[in-house]
């Protein structure tokens, strides 16, 4: 057997397939937990949403994933040791309720946006979570998640390092920090949804790190990684278009 791979190496591997990332195999459950915003997928156009409101962790981040008209994404402030138990959006991905009265265009696509900022539980200390809110963002066809974003989302936050910390000014300091004695972002304190929680949202199975120096997950560095990429990729546009 392969002995395990060392903190840095499992982070310079996540960072180098933040476009694939998924949701790593759960461990011993006394890992550390951080406050993050993660990424996710609704279903494909067209279909309905499942008993889980219809999101799944996204598989590439949000610079590189490029949802077609009548797609939606999601974005949850949550608290996690591992991309397989963060809590997912607690309201449906509902194109046709978020971008009902939006029509279509020549020319431009529309990406319904999904935008939980997590439970009082979850929320960095002195801080209160805005309300779920939902967006409809009109983008020119080729645009990412991100563009969506950074549409209808600002301001955003991000640390040295491109690090996605905050959407909306929400939380106003720190990025990806450790959670002590914080609730799991898959519910709130009691274990109940927040009111306005979709009915359909479930919660996910509370899962561990296999990192005995008790860092972040494999699973949640990759979370983490797919919204680097978003930072890299916004810097480089805004570059671009000064040029």
């Amino acid at each position: 057997m392969r002995p395990p791979r060392s903190r840095s190496a499992r982070l310079l591997g996540a960072l180098a397939l933040a476009g694939t990332v998924t949701g790593l195999g759960a461990a011993p459950a006394q890992a550390q937990e951080y406050r993050y915003w993660s990424f996710w997928d609704g279903p494909a156009a067209g279909s309905p949403a499942s008993g889980d409101a219809g999101w799944s962790y996204a598989t590439e981040g949000p610079a590189t994933s490029r949802p077609r008209d009548g797609a939606v994404a999601g974005f949850r402030f949550t608290v996690s040791a591992d991309s397989a138990a963060a809590g997912k959006p607690r309201r449906a991905a509902d194109f046709d309720a978020i971008c009902g009265q939006t029509p279509a265009q020549d020319g431009t696509k529309r990406v319904g946006l999904v935008l939980d900022f997590g439970t009082k539980a979850e929320a960095p200390s002195g801080e209160n979570p805005p309300p779920v809110r939902t967006e409809c963002a009109r983008l020119p066809e080729d645009g990412t998640a991100g563009d969506a974003l950074a549409a209808v989302a600002k301001p955003l936050r991000y640390d040295a390092n491109a690090l996605l910390c905050a959407i909306a000014g929400y939380p106003k300091a720190g990025c990806a920090d450790k959670a002590s004695g914080a609730a799991s972002g898959s519910a709130s304190a009691s274990g109940a949804p927040d009111p306005g929680a979709s009915d359909g949202a479930s919660a996910a199975g509370k899962q561990a790190d296999d990192d005995a120096s008790g860092g972040p997950s494999a699973g949640l560095i990759g979370g983490l990684a797919v919204l680097v990429v978003l930072g890299a990729a916004a810097g480089w546009q805004a570059r671009r278009r000064r040029g």
